[in-house]
């Protein structure tokens, strides 16, 4: 009997392995799903090549998985881009372009990415934050969730939220839609993400596949490092402000950029290079929070045998500035703001540990677990299956990434009073930008082969014009699909 157990595993473990080789899973034994969102994080983690940041157990997580080094959102604000990847419809389709939609209105019977799973027999469940929310004020509630969307929700809520001040903010009386910071004395399991990542384990332990019958599909939503960043004062200690080096705005950087391309923020760009370190500290302190809840849930799979059936994608909702440009937070059309960290591993998967340049959506994430999980995947979606690329690092499935946005500030008269669209594509080597309908309002082109800070706009430089008409073509191309 001793015996027989280890020598069942062994077999059970030979069977996956021959399952996940080929990207496909029987009705019979579907893997679970631990699906991490987080809020507001840039591409400075330890994996991504960060000299500074301590992101351990996100780094491990690459290590069993294909880390994706060109990943894109679909919109650089919280509820257009959580409603687009988990609808798997772009922004203009789903109807929401700001933190102020419901894709439900437009779209009352679609199946959500859980939903779908449900449907398929699986449990689902949320913890904390997958669909909007207005944080810090929100948070211990639903916030804007879509309740059809899941059979379980836990709304945690830590120190984070019951003890704001005293807080540090850029306006006062201000949390969320400003750069605030408090670092405090404190254990993780204080905060919210921490009660979280408990939370989270619990529903693993009471609906584990070997007491249930059903796999899950388990959506972690952790709130940091979206403002404010509340973060312990043990981890803090990690970044002193004598290694911190701001990235200061480069002298005539914008002369050359719309104007309605620079999403500026109140008393952002007058900062000193004292206050800049202590931002960059508490945002950094609570990067690490939230990557040591990552590694509880992934010490969980671990104890209580999950791992070799559970497939865990981890990604962020958009980017994140902290000065290039002179911006700070999201919204824009830049790098910085467009492109996220997003690592899938599954189990018994012959690459691992493997980095792909593949350009990818998150609005790519539906399809690819659906064709993982061996499930038919809906008709609307309009994102493609990443199988491939976890397949091969080196193949790709798309020639462009596609993100838009509305312009920020206030409405010149000339259009008015309604913010145009941006609309951009990232391609291999550029990125092609336009402001309102065929760039009336400005037209942007960089060449990141040559400028990857993105410093030049080649858009109005002469000899480029061929070039231009190229990329607007791609980018009217990919408008076409996405509208």
């Amino acid at each position: 009997m001793n015996l027989f157990r280890p020598f069942c595993r062994i077999c059970f473990f030979i069977f996956l392995v021959s399952i996940f080789a080929v990207g496909e899973a029987t009705a019979e034994n579907r893997p679970n799903v631990l699906f991490i969102a987080v809020d507001d994080l840039n591409n400075d983690l330890g994996c991504y090549g960060h000299p500074l940041v301590h992101s351990p157990n996100i780094d491990r997580l690459a290590k069993r998985g294909i880390q994706f080094d060109r990943a894109y959102c679909q919109y650089p604000v919280c509820n257009p881009s959580r409603s687009s990847l988990m609808t798997g419809l772009y922004p203009e389709q789903t109807g929401v372009l700001s933190n102020a939609g419901v894709f439900r209105k437009r779209h009352p019977d679609l199946p959500t990415l859980s939903q779908h799973f449900i449907a398929n027999g699986y449990f689902a469940a949320r913890v904390g934050k997958i669909y909007h929310y207005g944080v810090p004020l929100q948070i211990g509630t639903s916030g804007e969730d879509d309740e059809l969307s899941w059979n379980r929700v836990a709304n945690p809520i830590g120190i984070d939220r019951t003890q704001l001040e005293p807080v540090s903010t850029l306006m006062k009386g201000k949390y969320g839609g400003t750069i605030s910071w408090r670092i405090v004395e404190s254990k993780d399991e204080d905060h919210t993400d921490g009660k979280g990542a408990i939370d989270a384990i619990q529903i693993m332990k009471e609906h584990h596949p070997d007491k249930t019958g059903k796999p899950f599909f388990l959506a972690m939503g952790f709130f940091r490092p979206h403002t404010p960043y509340v973060a312990p004062a043990h981890y803090a200690k990690l970044y002193p402000f004598e290694k911190i080096i701001p990235l200061m705005e480069k002298p005539g950087d914008r002369n050359d950029i719309p104007s309605l391309a620079l999403h500026d923020r109140p008393h952002q760009r007058e900062l000193s290079i004292s206050k800049r370190k202590e931002i960059i500290q508490a945002y950094y302190a609570s990067v690490t929070l939230m990557d040591a809840c990552v590694g509880k849930l992934m010490d969980a799979l671990d104890e209580l045998k999950l791992t070799e059936n559970t497939i865990v994608v981890f990604f962020s909702d958009h980017g994140y500035h902290l000065g290039h440009h002179g911006l700070w937070q999201k919204s824009d059309l830049f790098e910085g703001s467009a492109r996220v960290p997003m690592i899938i591993s599954v189990p018994g998967a012959k690459q691992v540990g493997k980095k792909t340049a593949s350009l990818v959506e998150l609005i790519d994430l539906y399809p690819t677990l659906s064709e993982l999980c061996g499930l038919d995947k809906p008709r609307h979606l309009k994102g493609k299956s990443l199988v491939p690329v976890l397949r091969d690092s080196t193949k790709s499935v798309r020639e462009a990434a596609f993100t838009v946005t509305r312009a920020r500030g206030k409405s010149p008269k000339k259009l008015g009073g309604q913010k145009p669209l941006g609309r951009t594509i990232r391609t291999d080597r550029y990125r092609y930008t336009e402001w309102g309908q065929d760039g009336k309002h400005g037209v942007e082109l960089y060449d990141y082969k040559t400028d990857p800070e993105e410093y030049i706009n080649l858009a109005k430089r002469k000899g480029n014009d061929s070039l231009v008409k190229l990329m607007q073509t791609k980018l009217h191309a990919t408008r076409s699909y996405t509208r």
